[in-house]
């Protein structure tokens, strides 16, 4: 058996002279263990966000998309892209045209986003689980356009739910010089009528700027004929995207981007794992300032087993099988905390997913949910436990090493 480990295990639980001490241990252990479940809770809250971020992408962003490297549109009946189309795994194929655009209505104005889409655009994504109101997701008829704005650009321009006169959409036009003297003349002008519902995808890049109509709409108001500006797609079920995205990226070259739901908003997750690394660093720094009660415990137990220390001597064993002794001591600390935080982290991540004891804006449904989301990935278990473990060892090391030549001179 490991002799230094022995006895460090034995001064751990055993009574001191001086009751302070154990108490001070105790607390030495509580405070690692508290730094610990803090990162933990921490971590999986972001996670948790993370998650239902994505969900949200999900409903409304395709599974895969093609877009041109260079320039805003393409003609999708380039023979490589219709390669592509061809693809067994392809499930659903729809052409899409985005354009900035302003908008009016009665007196107000707004900036948007027009999207055209083909009618399959609801087989692509879950646009009707988004759908307020009383109206269903069609984009035309034979007489008018329909346009389905974001619920914040509802708000914007006053239309309500369910707007009587048709939405005014202004764009200018491709290759046309603004004549001073009739600078109406170089703008396209087109209106969309109510469909009787709005989109809500709770991010407001959406909310407050989009607007979904068909796509001749689109192509005619922006003078446009076959081109394109993405190409949206679903894959069969069971089909591995990762594989397929790579497939797509051969057979299209470099011309053309394919992208996948996370990276159509990589931004997006870039910022929340900055916030996520920034959160995880600055807990760091807590448990580093935890571990300073690891270092007044040793040297009050130090100080308490000078005698103790004295007899080893006698017995043969020199200073670095005394330092050592203390170096564990420190160390089984750390380890203890560690478990003890992980595990109460755990379960409180666990009471908060099943019964959601901490609720976002008193639980009043001002919120898209009613209590902060956790997720727990093991990867971040891993990454805590590995980071109590190394901040616990470094903070005592010299400590002990200095402390044990000072204390426990001959």
């Amino acid at each position: 058996m490991n002799l230094p480990f022995f006895i460090a295990r034995r001064y751990l639980f055993s009574k001191k002279k001086h009751n302070a001490i154990n108490i001070i241990s105790g607390i030495s252990v509580c405070g690692v263990a508290l730094a610990t479940l803090a990162l933990v809770c921490t971590l999986s809250v972001f996670n948790g966000f993370q998650d239902m971020v994505a969900g949200f992408f999900t409903a409304f962003d395709p599974e895969l998309k093609i877009t041109v490297r260079e320039g805003k549109v393409f003609d999708p009946l380039e023979s490589r892209v219709q390669q592509v189309r061809a693809l067994p795994e392809i499930d659903v194929w729809t052409e899409t045209l985005e354009e900035n655009a302003m908008v009016q209505y009665k007196d107000r104005q707004a900036m948007a986003v027009i999207k055209g889409v083909e009618d399959n655009f609801e087989q692509l994504t879950s646009i009707d689980s988004l759908l307020y109101g009383t109206g269903k997701f069609i984009l035309n008829d034979s007489v008018v356009d329909y346009g389905f704005m974001g619920v914040e650009l509802v708000s914007e321009l006053g239309t309500g739910l369910q707007f009587v006169d048709p939405l005014r959409v202004y764009a200018p036009k491709r290759n046309v010089r603004v004549n001073i003297a009739n600078p109406s003349a170089a703008f396209n002008q087109d209106y969309l009528f109510s469909p009787g519902a709005v989109f809500v995808v709770n991010q407001q890049k959406y909310d407050s700027r989009y607007i979904l109509t068909s796509l001749g709409f689109a192509r005619r108001l922006f003078n446009y004929d076959t081109e394109v500006s993405a190409i949206e797609l679903k894959l069969k079920p069971g089909s591995n995207t990762d594989a397929v995205q790579k497939k797509m990226e051969r057979t299209l070259g470099d011309r053309f981007i394919v992208q996948n739901r996370y990276e159509q908003q990589a931004d997006v997750f870039r910022i929340m794992e900055i916030e996520k690394l920034i959160s995880y660093l600055f807990l760091t720094f807590i448990l580093t300032i935890a571990c300073f009660n690891v270092i007044g415990s040793l040297s009050m137990l130090i100080l308490d087993k000078r005698e103790d220390t004295e007899t080893l001597r006698n017995l043969g064993a020199d200073d670095r099988l005394i330092a050592r002794i203390f170096l564990f001591e420190g160390r089984l600390i750390s380890v203890f905390g560690a478990i003890a935080g992980i595990v109460l982290g755990l379960l409180l991540c666990f009471l908060q997913q099943r019964f959601g004891l901490i609720s976002l804006g008193g639980g009043n449904g001002s919120f898209v949910v009613d209590a902060y989301p956790v997720s727990v990935h093991a990867t971040d278990i891993i990454l805590v436990f590995v980071t109590v473990i190394a901040v616990g060892f470094l903070s005592v090391w010299y400590p002990v090493r200095y402390l044990s030549k000072r204390l426990l001179k001959k």
